[in-house]
């Protein structure tokens, strides 16, 4: 880049809000971040949970959807349930970083919901964790693909990666 740097609230200010994948057993850090990113450049948090159990019927303009379970005879399904739960969980979080936030439940593959919501927001980043490490991840990952990887061979816009319990370089996995 050359020249100097426009002034600050300028054309090239990011305005657009900041998206997050949410896990419900994923650890707040990623949340955390999420929410300091998205205070420190003054935008709105839109926190978004994919259900992989659940298929989408429909998808509204705001990028909210209707879903349907993948399987009706399958395991109780409380869709509402867990998306209350995570709601409550990221508003505890959230209180103390005064931004502005939102959250969406979404069906279907992860990479594609949120690739999805993200062009419907015209979100600046997609924010995500890493998996967790272990033998059961390692064969999900195996089976579905990184989310992060994903997204980000098929996406325009960054995609940030936190680390959840990152490994020394050089360490055994």
């Amino acid at each position: 880049m050359t020249g100097p740097l426009p002034p600050k609230g300028g054309p090239n200010r990011i305005t657009r809000p900041v998206l997050v994948g949410i896990m419900p057993t994923q650890p707040l850090a990623v949340a955390r971040r999420a929410a300091q990113l998205a205070y420190s450049l003054d935008v709105e948090l839109v926190c978004a949970y994919v259900d992989i159990t659940r298929y989408l019927v429909e998808e509204a303009t705001d990028g909210s959807v209707a879903s349907e379970p993948i399987d009706s005879d399958g395991v109780d399904d409380d869709a509402e349930g867990v998306s209350a739960t995570i709601s409550q969980r990221l508003s505890s979080v959230f209180s103390a970083y005064g931004v502005s936030w939102s959250y969406r439940s979404l069906a279907g593959d992860p990479a594609r919901a949120l690739g999805r919501l993200a062009e419907t927001l015209d979100a600046s980043m997609i924010v995500v964790g890493t998996r967790e490490r272990g033998v059961g991840h390692r064969l999900e990952e195996l089976l579905t693909g990184s989310v992060a990887v994903h997204l980000a061979h098929r996406q325009h816009r960054p995609v940030v990666v936190i680390p959840l319990k990152p490994q020394a370089l050089g360490a055994e996995e």
